[in-house]
């Protein structure tokens, strides 16, 4: 009887301990679950960021600088791991990159850059995409008459800066101008979309205009060549292939006196004079707080409107300027230069 009794006693023994060990592998607050996790560092959760940056210039450098601080700000550094990865401006090496980042299932894709949104975009419709450095959303994925938000697996923010602000700042810094040419790369829908905009603002001020376009970074010189030799200003929107050769263009326009204006400061500080320009820092670190949102608390990315820069900024090139001989008016600002 006594050994019956033991037998008992250590079964009941036995379930006890598991009965405690399956309680303990979930989280030791039962309140963690039902509070939605407002910070990751609470839980302890690290999520896996990466980042298909289009090309190393300056503007989309700092758009990755400001996620990747507001990341590490909210998310905190030890639970948020950031892969950088850059496509050097060539198509296959985005796709590549990320269909990779879909492959290892991270938990959230950033596309720096249009070619790096449009080939997040077809690497996954599951994975939350966020993109940077975007001017139009519904042209750079083709979506007709987009609303706010994409409907989608995507959302972001965008560079998009007045552009009839930008014609009419051309036209004070240069009322006698005769022609200016528009030049951007041709492979870039949402550059061919700033172009259209910017030359309807021309047309409505009764100033004539030329598209010049190249089809790669190999064209920008002989493009440029052929701008200056019809043109007396030029103007350079948001593109990222001719902010990766700033250097080429300004070697053939400062010697020839042509001014340009540029749709960006990164683009202003390598060959332009003045620009009205965003700060891509902002736009960036605007882009971080809506992954924590998305991650952390829940957000459905299909609804989360396309942001904004919340300001700006009259800018100039205070060595070109000096080197043209052209005085801008007061209110801009002067780019810090290296």
């Amino acid at each position: 009887m006594k050994k019956t009794i033991s037998v008992v006693m250590a079964l009941v023994l036995v379930l006890g301990l598991m009965a405690g060990c399956a309680g303990g592998s979930g989280s030791s607050n039962p309140g963690d679950a039902a509070s939605g996790n407002n910070n990751g560092g609470q839980s302890g959760e690290k999520y896996v960021i990466g980042i298909c940056q289009q090309l190393e210039h300056p503007a989309l450098d700092e758009a990755t600088r400001g996620f990747t601080e507001a990341c590490e700000a909210l998310f905190g550094a030890e639970n948020v791991e950031i892969q950088l990865q850059n496509g050097q401006n060539e198509q296959t090496n985005c796709a590549t990159i990320n269909n990779n980042f879909v492959a290892s299932n991270v938990d959230l894709i950033l596309a720096n850059g249009t070619t790096a949104l449009q080939t997040a975009a077809a690497a996954t419709n599951s994975i939350p995409i966020l993109g940077t450095s975007i001017t139009s959303y519904g042209v750079a994925l083709d979506i007709a008459d987009m609303g706010a938000a994409t409907g989608s697996n995507i959302s972001g923010t965008s560079d998009l800066a007045p552009i009839e602000e930008q014609a009419a700042m051309l036209l004070e810094l240069f009322p006698d101008v005769q022609q200016v040419g528009i030049l951007y790369c041709s492979a870039e829908p949402n550059s061919a979309y700033q172009a259209e905009l910017f030359g309807q603002a021309l047309d409505a001020a009764g100033v004539a205009y030329k598209e010049f376009t190249a089809a790669d970074s190999n064209e920008i010189q002989s493009v440029t060549t052929a701008a200056i030799a019809e043109c007396d200003v030029l103007y350079i929107p948001t593109d990222n292939t001719f902010a990766g050769s700033t250097e080429i263009v300004n070697n053939i326009c400062q010697p020839a006196k042509i001014p340009v204006i540029a749709g960006e400061e990164g683009i202003c500080k390598g060959c332009g004079v003045a620009t009205l320009s965003i700060d891509y820092y902002d736009i960036g670190y605007k882009a971080g707080e809506m992954a924590y949102e998305i991650l952390v608390n829940g957000a459905d990315v299909s609804t989360m409107e396309i942001a904004y820069a919340p300001e700006v900024t009259q800018k100039y090139n205070p060595v070109l300027c000096e080197a043209l001989g052209i005085t801008v008016p007061e209110g801009y600002e002067a780019i810090e230069m290296e």
